[in-house]
């Protein structure tokens, strides 16, 4: 069975209790189940309900199991994905949402200041982020409520109280944390602490970032729901997918200087949908600033890591009109219609669904997250 059909997950068939399973196709075989029969060493690690025991492990006892996976995918027997039900594959200690594409970034910034330059100064010196809500990181599949908060458009003399007009997605690749640390992680050390990489979209109301946003960034605007796919992909699983990042144009700090430590990114393709009609393809291999930076820079100020820690890579997009990553983008900050199969949109509607895709250049797919938006609660 080949590496990239492999990702783990919390599943349950039933009222069962959740348990970690191995994904291959549209198959999944009961990880913990088939670990205490064989009384693997580590059986106890993947007993349930969550990743996080085995994530903390380790790197060498990763590659353990994922020999005995690709044997036992093969000889064991397996459940049909259609007959379990997923769940959160991890418990989400902490949440940093990322900026890390230049063309998502260089975007925004025309659409919002289009007399002015579009990146600020510090863009190219640091990976910015910001720190998210981790308690409303959501399963695929998981329905999102439209949030409601404070508006103000230019126009409007004062701010009024509703649901957001201005509903939007972002497409971006997740990484999960397994091992600890306390100290600032390096560059070079990414592979012992990130266990693997989930899809993500970091729902937006654009409407209610733009009033709430400065001085401090995003807050409400982002903080109502995060939705990451609900089997995790092994970091391993995409060594062949690794590819150099773009060339920096500005001179670097040491910490985050990775001109001599064979620097990568990922040659990701992902897909945005809505409603069943494909709508971009923003392609990962142009990110700026890679994991490691991201991961160092994260940690440089003392800043603990914690099992289930979860960083985002921030909106994908890629230099042209279909590798949007979002509905700002593509609607030119509401300018501009775009087709999707239940009409045409600027931003998102109530009932409308968004699938995010992605399949690595060596072949392997990342999965899929999804979310269908329900009406506000102000409105119900």
């Amino acid at each position: 069975m080949a590496e990239k059909a492999l990702s783990y997950g919390a599943f349950s068939v039933g009222d069962g209790r959740p348990r970690i399973g191995v994904r291959v196709d549209d198959s999944v075989l009961d990880l913990s189940g088939t670990a205490a029969a064989h009384r693997r060493p580590y059986a106890d690690l993947v007993a349930g309900p969550v990743l996080n025991p085995l994530m903390a492990a380790g790197p060498e006892v990763w590659a353990e199991v994922r020999d005995d996976a690709r044997e036992w995918v093969l000889n064991e027997p397996l459940i049909a994905l259609s007959d379990v039900t997923p769940h959160l594959p991890f418990d989400v200690a902490d949440y940093v949402d990322f900026y890390s594409s230049e063309h998502h970034a260089t975007n925004v910034g025309r659409i919002f200041r289009p007399d002015g330059e579009p990146l600020t100064p510090n863009w190219k010196h640091l990976p910015i982020g910001y720190h998210g809500r981790a308690g409303t990181v959501v399963v695929s599949g998981t329905d999102v409520v439209r949030p409601d908060g404070q508006r103000k458009a230019p126009g409007d003399p004062v701010p009024t109280f509703g649901p957001t007009r201005r509903l939007d997605i972002e497409a971006e690749v997740g990484f999960v944390v397994g091992v600890p640390a306390t100290r600032p992680v390096p560059l070079a050390d990414l592979d012992r602490h990130v266990f693997g990489v989930v899809l993500l979209n970091d729902w937006s109301a654009r409407d209610i970032q733009a009033w709430e946003y400065v001085p401090l960034g995003p807050f409400l605007g982002k903080s109502f729901a995060t939705s990451v796919s609900a089997w995790v992909l092994p970091l391993a699983a995409l060594d062949d997918a690794r590819v150099p990042p773009p060339p920096r144009t500005e001179p670097l700090l040491p910490y985050l200087e990775d001109a001599g430590t064979a620097p990568w990114g990922l040659d990701l393709a992902l897909e945005v949908e809505i409603n069943g009609t494909l709508i971009s393809r923003p392609p990962f291999a142009s990110m700026y600033w890679t994991p490691a930076q991201q991961l160092a820079h994260m940690t440089v100020n003392g800043a603990t890591l914690r099992t289930g820690d979860l960083f985002a890579s921030g909106t994908v997009s890629g230099p042209t009109r279909e590798q949007m990553g979002s509905l700002l983008e593509l609607s030119w900050g509401g300018r501009d219609e775009i087709p999707t199969g239940a009409g045409k949109r600027t931003f998102l509607e109530d009932g409308d669904e968004v699938v995010l895709r992605a399949t690595a250049s060596n072949g392997v797919s990342l999965g899929e997250v999804r979310g269908r938006v329900l009406p506000s609660r102000h409105t119900r």
